[in-house]
């Protein structure tokens, strides 16, 4: 460890001493329980970038609230807030377009240091004979749209020590099902990591923190059924159902200290990261993307829109409206 690392450990040791730990239980559907302790070290910002209120025109929705001394890095595909304390990515955020879960480029597999971390980020020799995966947080099968966001996805600054039946397993399943609503819902907006804390243990020269947790948060803001869901999944192999781990927004944002989504209007932002509805949300993936639409359309109710264009064409937009018209049309009748 060098000497910098070891001045930010010793002064979040410190710091640590200088709070109280508070305790939340945020309750899922299945009233299934998770612990989550505000350590009080992230302070949410008290202003809020310009926003519109209207859904859509909203720009770096992705991106969480900062504090003045936070460096954003900006990657072709993903922006990142990264911890040279931990030695990888507090979040990592991006939205995923259904034009963008086409995949472009095929994985590079090449592991290397990310050249806009200047306190210099992991490498290989980290996770070598570490017995832990390299694991992504901006998956590679969400940036295979382009040669340059494929290689990006590579960095160690996207990477964090994960048990290997773990990233194999139920985080894989939580990434293909992300690809599965992008294109369901034309795209969505999503920030994931690990949950760092003090006391974590450390793996490499580096010390690169093993997280015992991690979340990820995904935001639907298209018109017109608009919402979020949270999920904390311990580190380590489960075939329990995706829909176990499922939490509000809000109670990631307790267990994390991070502000998810602050460029929202306010009273969208309260109602959306408060609620979790998992009936909202289709929970099978499947391969073929048109098939996954259609899926999604028949699970959910959806029906072909009944209004006509100017031209007298039927619309073909589908809609779970129970007027029978999209949200285009429904104004008119």
């Amino acid at each position: 460890m060098n000497m910098n690392k070891l001045l930010l450990t010793l002064l979040v040791f410190i710091a640590s001493f200088t709070h109280t730990f508070a305790q939340d239980h945020a309750t899922t559907i299945d009233a299934g329980k998770w612990l989550a302790f505000e350590t009080g070290s992230r302070i949410f910002p008290d202003h809020k970038p310009t926003a519109s209120s209207k859904a859509g025109t909203i720009s770096h929705l992705e991106i969480p609230g900062t504090l003045p001394k936070d460096i954003i890095i900006t990657h072709a595909g993903y922006s990142l807030l990264y911890s040279e304390l931990h030695e990888q990515a507090t979040w990592v955020a991006y939205k995923l377009t259904r034009a963008e879960t086409k995949k472009m480029a095929s994985r590079t597999n090449k592991f290397i240091p990310d050249p806009l971390v200047t306190t210099y980020s992991a490498n290989n020799r980290d996770y070598a004979g570490s017995g832990y995966d390299r694991g992504h947080l901006a998956p590679a099968g969400d940036m295979g749209w382009s040669a340059i966001t494929m290689a990006e996805s590579f960095y160690y600054s996207n990477m964090s020590p994960q048990v290997p039946a773990f990233n194999r397993g139920i985080w894989k399943r939580l990434e293909e099902l992300v690809r599965t609503w992008a294109i369901e819902n034309d795209a969505v907006y999503v920030v994931t990591g690990p949950v760092l804390t003090v006391g974590l243990s450390g793996i490499g020269p580096n010390d690169v923190s093993v997280p015992k947790y991690f979340y990820k948060v995904i935001l639907d803001y298209t018109m017109p059924d608009i919402k979020g869901i949270g999920f904390i999944l311990p580190n380590a192999g489960s075939g329990d159902a995706l829909q176990n781990y499922a939490v509000t927004i809000d109670s990631v944002e307790k267990l994390t200290g991070i502000d998810f989504y602050p460029a929202l209007p306010d009273g969208q932002e309260k109602q959306i990261e408060s609620s979790l509805c998992i009936p909202c949300w289709s929970w099978r993936h499947i391969t073929s993307p048109r098939a996954k639409v259609v899926a999604h359309q028949k699970s959910s109710g959806f029906v072909q829109c009944k209004g006509t264009t100017k031209a007298g064409i039927r619309c073909k937009n589908k809609t779970s409206n129970p007027t029978g018209y999209c949200y285009l049309h429904n104004r008119r009748y």
